[in-house]
Order: C-alpha cells, then sequence, then structure tokens
C-alpha cells in the first residue's frame, strides 16, 4: 500500500507517524504531562509522507524499537 517510515529522518522523540484526513503527514512526539493541569498532550511536526497512499484512519505508525 505504501513504502515504509525511514525513521532515520524522524526528529528525536518521535514516537508516532501518520497522515491526517487532509493528507498531510505528521510525526508525533513522545507525550508529556502539562504541569499543573490534569491532561496529556503531544506535539505534531511535519513528516515527509513516504509515499503513502491507503486509507488515513490506517496511518497510524509506532516508532520500532530499534529506532527508539
Amino acid at each position: 500500500m505504501y513504502g515504509e517510515v525511514d525513521w532515520k529522518h524522524a526528529p528525536k522523540g518521535a514516537r508516532w507517524w501518520a497522515v491526517d484526513a487532509s493528507g498531510h503527514a505528521h510525526w508525533f512526539m513522545e507525550p508529556t504531562h502539562k504541569v499543573r493541569t490534569h491532561f496529556w498532550y503531544s506535539q505534531e511536526v511535519h513528516a515527509p509522507a513516504f509515499a503513502y497512499s491507503g486509507d488515513w484512519r490506517e496511518s497510524l505508525t509506532e516508532r520500532p524499537d530499534k529506532f527508539k
């Protein structure tokens, strides 16, 4: 369906890669806890699409252990 995600291009701390409904790809960073709040958040950073052509809802890819 698409080429493999090349984790060598991922920024440090990127945990997942995914495409959104608009077709834009993003790295999703390691989640952090916001001080004095009760929630977690994860920063997203623009990423290459790696020729992904499938359903965006199936694009979420976790970083393999060998690249952590």
